[in-house]
């Protein structure tokens, strides 16, 4: 029996496979990669690579074994039809009978265009029969942490979400969920809505980041309109950018302040502020 971590290269799943590591033996892990050699490290530390892609089925044809515990972590080609990427695993794990399949979804509140293909895998996963655990996770801090240049530039943050707020949590939060579930006992058929213990808004944000650089940053709230605009002249496609601007209109609604406190329970600890994500993303 194997946990396998699809994604495993990703900046969420190097993080699920580092904190398995503390916890299970190299050989029980196997991570399934595009590129082996950007795997070659985990590969030295004695874990097994499997190589696959979403966009190839016959790659994940005997890929899992009987009692294997899969995360199927979700994919970011936007164009290239998600829900079906994730049926092709789905499928490889149903007919390998897996013992169950973690797949990373969003929030059950969250209505923006970017729900619709998790909303939409759900339904796949349910529906496969496969004993499952359903990890709707929120936003990470270092969806605004790892992108400070501009900010940090201009003096400003510049968002279309008004007054909302988001309980966001950092990738290894959602990493160490991911991996509770994995290694603990009692997570068939479960659904988890997981986000940071303290919600904040972008005034808060650029003021921490004004005491961290000990600059004048400033919010500038905009139109969703405006703000797609802004990230299509940033290079981002249409359609990406709308996605994204729609988000922040999500966040307005508060439809990214996740309260359930289920991933400081999942996890065992309190999940790590917003405080710490910029201090560290400064540092860098």
């Amino acid at each position: 029996m194997s946990i396998v971590v699809t994604g495993a290269t990703g900046h969420l799943g190097r993080h699920v496979v580092e904190q398995l590591l503390e916890k299970v033996p190299a050989e029980r892990i196997t991570a399934v990669v595009r590129d082996k050699e950007r795997a070659a490290g985990l590969a030295a530390r004695g874990v097994r690579l499997a190589v696959a892609d979403y966009n190839a089925p016959e790659t994940f044809d005997g890929l899992f074994s009987a009692g294997d515990r899969v995360l199927l972590i979700s994919g970011n080609e936007f164009d290239k039809g998600r829900v079906r990427q994730h049926e092709v695993v789905i499928d490889a794990a149903r007919a390998a009978g897996v013992a169950l399949l973690a797949y990373t979804s969003a929030p059950g509140s969250l209505r923006a265009a970017l729900a619709d293909d998790h909303r939409a895998t759900e339904e796949v996963l349910l529906a496969s029969g496969l004993p499952y655990s359903l990890l709707r996770n929120g936003w990470y801090h270092e969806n605004y942490t790892e992108n400070l240049a501009p900010v940090l530039e201009h003096g400003a943050v510049v968002q279309a979400a008004g007054d909302g707020r988001i309980s966001s949590a950092s990738r290894a939060d959602y990493a160490a969920a991911a991996v509770a579930v994995l290694t603990g006992e009692g997570h068939e058929n479960t659904t988890y809505e997981l986000g940071g213990d303290v919600a904040w808004g972008f005034a808060e944000y650029a003021a921490e980041l004004s005491r961290r650089t000990g600059r004048e940053i400033v919010y500038n709230p905009v139109s969703v309109d405006a703000l797609t605009g802004i990230l299509t002249g940033a290079g981002l496609p249409a359609p990406l950018a709308a996605i994204l601007a729609g988000v922040d209109a999500s966040i307005e609604k508060g439809e990214l302040a996740v309260s359930s406190g289920d991933l400081s329970r999942l996890t065992g600890r309190p999940t790590t502020p917003l405080a710490d994500a910029v201090a560290a993303a400064l540092k860098d």
